[in-house]
């Protein structure tokens, strides 16, 4: 059996009427900049996340860009990421000409270390940039706490936790929807995911969303009145059409992979060798990959491709171990627990159009392994 990671063939199959009449619309009325299926969008968007405000920009990692612009985020300060996440949390600072200080991981759920996080914080401190890693919502009520404390802001990266909610004192909410600016990935591997690059920040403040509409269309207040140094960071009015209709199916897939999840946990629990994921409680995970943690990684990699089953290391190196950040104060031993995760996580084939057969054929390979 030949097993897809993803599998784009299906969600298409599902979708295609649905998608080929939004995406004929957009091309029949020739408006694909600023148009009316990307106002539809954000408001969608926003109303889904619970908050008032949501700008549609080119991708993640500008999302997360311009969210430290719009906040003043400049040269010579600093903001803390964690140092087990992908690489565009850190480079979206290194681009306003702050430094991003890197911050350890919990080893149960992955996301940033709160003790660690206190001790990283200077006095040219100005943000924090928790990530929901793989779909777990980080402890946004600690975090927030702290961030009070030493008067900092915060933005989220919920990049890889569409649809993810934290238990509150107001009930759930919804990841993204309780800091400063929360950051939102479109692309096409995401639970919520576009046919190209795409992106979101959402926000409660009408100031802060005023700064965003002007940043990520070249500084503008009118055609060609510019009022400030901006950028073209635009979300296509065709990739915003195809993410309203995904939009609708956003919780049912996200339901789906819980259950898949779930179906993984039941099945793999117990077996030496390998450690499943936790989730939290007070959490909804959303699941955007199912880790497992491998003892005999790279053995089980080649075994489960030669066997047709794809895996895939969300990460193999931690941001401060990269080339582009390694230095006198990034170098091995600065977040250990990120070091040791890094040569152990795998992620498994998990898609809301992934088959029981299928699951299990998986499942059955990795217990031929161990």
């Amino acid at each position: 059996m030949q097993i897809k990671f993803l599998d784009f063939e299906r969600e298409y199959g599902l979708l295609n009427q649905e998608l080929n009449s939004k995406i004929l619309s957009v091309i029949n009325k020739g408006s694909f900049i600023l148009g009316e299926e990307l106002s539809r969008f954000e408001s969608s968007f926003a109303s889904y996340c619970g908050v008032k405000y949501a700008v549609g920009v080119n991708s993640g990692t500008d999302a997360l860009h311009l969210a430290l612009v719009s906040l003043g985020i400049k040269a010579q300060d600093e903001v803390i990421v964690p140092a087990f996440t992908y690489i565009a949390t850190a480079m979206a600072v290194s681009y306003t000409g702050a430094r991003p200080v890197f911050c350890d991981i919990n080893e149960q759920d992955y996301n940033i270390n709160l003790n660690d996080l206190k001790k990283k914080i200077t006095s040219k401190t100005k943000a924090i940039i928790p990530v929901h890693l793989y779909g777990q919502p980080a402890a946004m009520p600690e975090i927030l706490k702290i961030a009070r404390e030493y008067n900092l802001k915060v933005i989220e990266d919920s990049a890889q936790a569409h649809g993810a909610e934290i238990y509150c004192s107001d009930g759930f909410k919804m990841a993204g929807s309780f800091s400063d600016l929360g950051c939102f990935s479109f692309y096409p591997t995401k639970n919520l995911g576009c046919y190209g690059d795409g992106g979101m920040v959402v926000t409660e403040s009408e100031d802060l969303y005023n700064r965003l509409l002007k940043l990520r269309d070249y500084g503008r207040e009118s055609k060609y009145s510019h009022i400030m140094l901006g950028y073209n960071s635009r979300l296509d009015n065709i990739q915003a059409a195809i993410l309203l209709v995904k939009l609708k199916y956003l919780d049912s897939w996200n339901d789906k992979r819980r259950e898949l999840a779930g179906y993984y946990n039941k099945a793999l629990g117990g077996i030496s060798g390998l450690r499943l994921p936790l989730a939290n409680k007070n959490v909804k995970h959303v699941y955007h990959v199912y880790v497992v943690r491998a003892e005999k990684r790279k053995e089980l990699i080649d075994y489960l491709s030669s066997n047709g089953v794809p895996s895939i290391i969300h990460y193999p190196i931690p941001c401060h171990l990269q080339k582009a950040y390694l230095d006198a104060v990034n170098k091995p031993g600065l977040a250990p627990v990120s070091e040791k995760i890094s040569e152990e996580v795998l992620s498994l084939p998990l898609n809301p159009f992934l088959k029981t057969e299928e699951l299990d054929y998986i499942i059955s390979k990795i217990k031929d392994f161990y």
